[in-house]
């Protein structure tokens, strides 16, 4: 017997109670669609005849164009921002669409999801990640682990727009501090895991890997700076 696809298993989450993940508000057979997709925040508009007058678009591939650029304009340099844009409303057909849709708008954490409930998910910590680091980002990992912590609460959760639970450690000796970043669910709204596919961070993405590697050189300039 085959084992269900990813889009059977989404479809049984949302049958079962889910209905949002990140700041996508998910429904389940409006308007004669099989399901569809808004923000959050414009899910009353979205109910109404005609979607409230809301941008429509019709299957999933518009889903990269709209979680590119955020309310403000910026560029959204991950996807797990807290600034996805409003007005619109997206149709799908089926649970494939829906799918495709979702990996557009939040690449991998359907899988991410399915992997951790399954008890699959595999985390790398931050010094592993740190020590495969090459050319200009190989003098991240030199970091102190004050320094990476410290980083943590200065570049990850919902105070600087990042919707995703961190998973991984420092190292596999060092948990993370307790903080606002390092306790976040990973679900950008007052829902409970029951009604929401919290977002996961499995590893440190390249923005922090980046940061990191100026926080490395700030500390070694400091010890120059101190030594002289």
């Amino acid at each position: 017997m085959n084992s269900p696809t990813i889009a059977q298993r989404l479809a049984h989450h949302v049958q079962s109670g889910i209905h949002r993940i990140g700041q996508i508000e998910i429904i389940a057979g409006l308007h004669g669609h099989a399901y569809v997709l808004c923000h959050q925040d414009d899910q009353q508009l979205c109910l109404l005849e005609n979607f409230g007058n809301l941008s429509i678009h019709h299957g999933p591939s518009d889903a990269r164009d709209l979680s590119t650029y955020g309310n403000d304009s910026s560029y959204r340099f991950t996807k797990g921002k807290t600034n996805l844009i409003q007005g619109w409303a997206m149709t799908l057909s089926d649970a494939e669409e829906l799918r495709t849709a979702l990996d557009q708008f939040y690449p991998a954490c359907l899988g991410l999801f399915l992997a951790e409930k399954a008890g699959t998910l595999m985390v790398e910590n931050l010094r592993d990640k740190l020590n495969r680091q090459t050319g200009m980002y190989r003098f991240a990992r030199s970091i102190s682990d004050a320094g990476a912590q410290k980083l943590v609460e200065q570049v990850c959760g919902p105070a600087h727009e990042c919707a995703k639970k961190i998973l991984w450690k420092i190292d596999d000796a060092t948990p993370l501090d307790d903080n606002e970043a390092s306790r976040f669910n990973g679900i950008p709204s007052s829902l409970s895991e029951v009604h929401a596919i919290p977002l996961l961070c499995r590893e440190a993405c390249n923005h922090f890997v980046a940061e990191c590697r100026k926080a490395a050189k700030a500390e070694h300039d400091a010890k120059n700076a101190a030594a002289s």
